[in-house]
C-alpha cells in the first residue's frame, strides 16, 4: 500500500524527520500536534485552554489540507504533562469534535517536546 505524506503552512512545520500527517489507503494519520503557533514557530505563553485551541486549530488545517475534517475523526491521543488539566482541555476538545465522538485515550506524560504541555494526534477517514 503506498503511503503520501501531507503539509500545509497552516499548521506548524516538522521539528525532526517526520510529517505532519501521512495518507494511507482511505486513512489520515497525524503527527502529534504541539500548541505551537505557525505563524512564528513558537509556543506562545497562554492558558491550557489558549493551547488547546491552537492544537486543534493545526489538526483541523492538517485535515483540511488532505480533504477531510474533524467530523472524521476516528481517534485521538491526547498527552498532557499534567493530568490536572484533563477537563480544561475536555472542555476545549467539546468545541472541535461533535458526537459522535471521536475513540480517544488521555495520558500525563513526563515530558513533550519544546516543554509543551499538551500534544495531540489524530486518525481520520479520508
Amino acid at each position: 500500500m503506498s503511503k503520501k505524506s501531507i503539509y500545509t503552512d497552516r499548521a506548524p512545520a516538522a521539528v525532526g524527520p517526520y510529517s505532519q500527517a501521512v495518507v494511507s489507503g482511505n486513512l489520515l494519520f497525524t503527527s502529534g500536534q504541539l500548541p505551537i503557533d505557525p505563524a512564528t514557530g513558537k509556543i506562545p505563553d497562554g492558558s491550557i485552554e489558549d493551547k488547546a485551541h491552537i492544537v486543534f486549530k493545526n489538526l483541523e488545517a492538517i485535515a483540511k489540507e488532505a480533504g477531510t475534517n474533524l467530523d472524521n475523526a476516528i481517534k485521538t491521543t491526547v498527552y498532557l504533562a499534567d493530568i490536572g488539566d484533563f477537563q480544561a482541555v475536555n472542555s476545549v476538545y467539546s468545541q472541535y469534535f461533535k458526537e459522535p465522538y471521536p475513540a480517544r485515550s488521555a495520558f500525563q506524560v513526563a515530558a513533550l517536546p519544546l516543554g509543551a504541555d499538551i500534544e495531540v494526534e489524530a486518525i481520520f477517514q479520508l
